[in-house]
């Protein structure tokens, strides 16, 4: 076939396409769409207790922001090497 003969019968095909409205059952179609089908299980987060659950602050802030956190993470860690090296004073004289 043809590229003119191919291409006029696209042309057909495209015009029954968009002057083509197939009768559609409204009706059945809204019966349709307010059924509503059970069949998907309800969604369960698999690790959601490995997190807390984020409390609302006073401010209406949630959660702990990442400065917190730092903090936290460096006091932890200092006092780990402290306890791992001896206690030592600001000064920089150990404790005894």
């Amino acid at each position: 076939m043809g590229r003119g003969r191919q291409k006029a019968k696209h042309t057909k095909v495209a015009r029954e396409l968009k002057y083509f409205s197939p009768s559609v059952d409204l009706t059945a179609l809204e019966r349709e769409l307010k059924t509503s089908s059970n069949d998907e299980p309800d969604y369960e987060d698999k690790w959601a207790d490995l997190y807390p659950e984020e409390v609302e602050d006073a401010d209406g802030e949630t959660g702990t922001t990442v400065v917190e956190l730092e903090e936290v993470i460096e006091t932890e860690d200092a006092d780990e090497v402290g306890d791992q090296l001896g206690d030592i004073d600001d000064d920089g004289a150990a404790e005894r």
